[in-house]
């Protein structure tokens, strides 16, 4: 399974509302509620933070990968959101233990044990494209949906280049 088979421009909200980590969750999960993904959006919550509870999932760079495994999802995908204004999200990379997280990649995973390897595979492959400078950039500028799921699936050579003549790597610390 690949990246570019479980994006859904449906459950992509480039307005997310919210002014805590708890609201967006709940904003997020109303998208994948309205479009089959869970059947429940307080079960799904609640396991997303069960989840949190494990480890921080904000990863620097303003990213926020909440994942975990839920009986309320009926089939992969990963919404994303990006906030109109920053919000606060656990994180180890602050010393705070707390960064401003504008972009959340909320993955909807079944607790059935066979999405166990997907989920593992599929989240390192976005860690993956999400540890480059130049694709957060353009990530931040798409103006639609389908804009998103472009530049997530793009190979690196295809990357506009950022402003700066050297691309950095931003080292994402995932709990897996």
């Amino acid at each position: 399974m690949e990246l570019k088979d479980i994006l859904d421009k449906n459950i992509i909200d480039l307005k997310v509302q919210g002014s805590t980590k708890t609201d967006v969750l709940h904003n997020m999960s109303k998208l994948l509620l309205a479009h089959g993904y869970i059947d429940d959006i307080d079960t799904f919550v609640k396991d997303i933070y069960a989840r949190e509870a494990e480890g921080p999932t904000g990863m620097g760079s303003g990213l926020s990968i909440p994942h975990g495994k839920s009986s309320a999802a009926k089939k992969i995908s990963i919404a994303i959101g990006r906030t109109l204004h920053p919000i606060q999200w656990e994180s180890s990379i602050d010393p705070s233990g707390f960064q401003k997280t504008d972009m959340i990649f909320l993955f909807c995973v079944s607790a059935d044990s066979s999405f166990a390897q997907n989920h593992m595979l599929l989240l390192s492959q976005l860690a993956g494209k999400l540890g480059n400078e130049s694709r957060l950039a353009q990530l931040r500028a798409c103006t639609t949906a389908q804009e998103i799921i472009d530049t997530i699936v793009c190979e690196d050579s295809e990357l506009k280049q950022h402003a700066s003549s050297e691309e950095e790597i931003v080292d994402l610390d995932i709990d897996l």
